[in-house]
């Protein structure tokens, strides 16, 4: 018969999303002794290590990872246990850990996290920023209940589901040779001059794409933000394709203008990823709603 307590689950869940109990304590107003009793209390009761020791980190380990969703759906449960039986009225509480990738990160924050901020109070939101590929990594390991990224995620343990509309543009100087011309043809790109995004991004497979429809360029510059490519090419390095949200100041400024390619589509959608197997308690269920989805 085990004897689990809801906080040696908190402390368990803490340290699987910080790695190390020194931040888990701190994150639950802890002593780090009192964590490390818990987790070593957890450990024997359940007869099972939970994270593999590695120079002072604390790194999940397979046991761990298959036990990590249930003790979060557990503190859910006891928080909304607590919650009606206070009545329908009280608030709520809680943490949400959001993934985004970078444009909705950098970008759209606000969208994404401010109307339900501003509603509940009393819910803690952590925001994590990465390319695609590591927001929906994190989603699979649990690090991130929810994240929202720029590209298609097909996995079978990740319900993906569409947000909202999103498109690339290709920008330059206003002094380049092709900001001059009145009417751009896939041919005028011959030997240009890119700075793309970083491999694993959702923005750089779709300027792949693109790019693959036109004449051989060379990329010059690979960075890893959106911002960076956009100083990148307001200092004259090149030309890149880059989310429409994240150049308004440089092109309302002069410092950028977007070239006009009606031959490609740089359209996308970005969506919110969940894991199938994630407890959707009252407030997972209230932040999702508040998306509209």
């Amino acid at each position: 018969m085990y004897a689990v307590s809801p906080r040696q689950l908190e402390i368990f869940v803490a340290i699987a999303a910080t790695g190390s109990v020194r931040a888990a304590s701190e994150r639950l107003f802890l002593s780090q002794p009192a964590a490390s009793m818990a987790l070593a209390e957890l450990e024997r009761q359940l007869g099972a290590e939970l994270f593999a020791r590695e120079r002072g980190r604390l790194r999940i380990n397979d046991r761990g990872r298959e036990l990590l969703p249930l003790a979060q759906e557990l503190i859910e449960r006891h928080a909304e246990f607590g919650r009606r039986a206070a009545g329908e009225l009280a608030e709520l509480a809680g943490e949400i850990r959001v993934g985004a990738s970078n444009t909705v990160g950098n970008y759209l924050v606000g969208d994404l996290l401010g109307t339900f901020a501003s509603a509940h109070p009393g819910v803690s939101l952590r925001l994590g920023v990465a390319n695609t590929a590591r927001i929906a990594q994190g989603v699979l390991d649990h690090d991130f209940d929810i994240g929202c990224v720029e590209g298609p995620v097909t996995h079978p343990s990740i319900e993906s589901r569409p947000w909202r509309d999103d498109r690339l543009v290709v920008c330059a100087r206003p002094d380049h040779v092709l900001a001059g011309k009145k009417r751009l043809r896939r041919e005028d790109f011959a030997g240009e001059r890119w700075v793309l995004r970083e491999r694993g991004s959702a923005t750089r497979a779709l300027s792949e794409r693109a790019l693959a429809e036109l004449p051989e360029g060379r990329t010059v510059l690979e960075l890893d933000q959106s911002e960076s490519i956009k100083q990148a090419v307001i200092a004259g390095l090149g030309i890149a394709c880059l989310p429409e949200v994240a150049i308004g100041d440089a092109r309302a400024t002069g410092r950028l203008v977007v070239l006009p390619t009606p031959f490609l589509d740089l359209r996308r959608v970005l969506s919110v990823l969940s894991h199938r197997q994630r407890y959707r308690g009252a407030v997972l269920e209230a932040f999702l709603a508040g998306l509209g989805r």
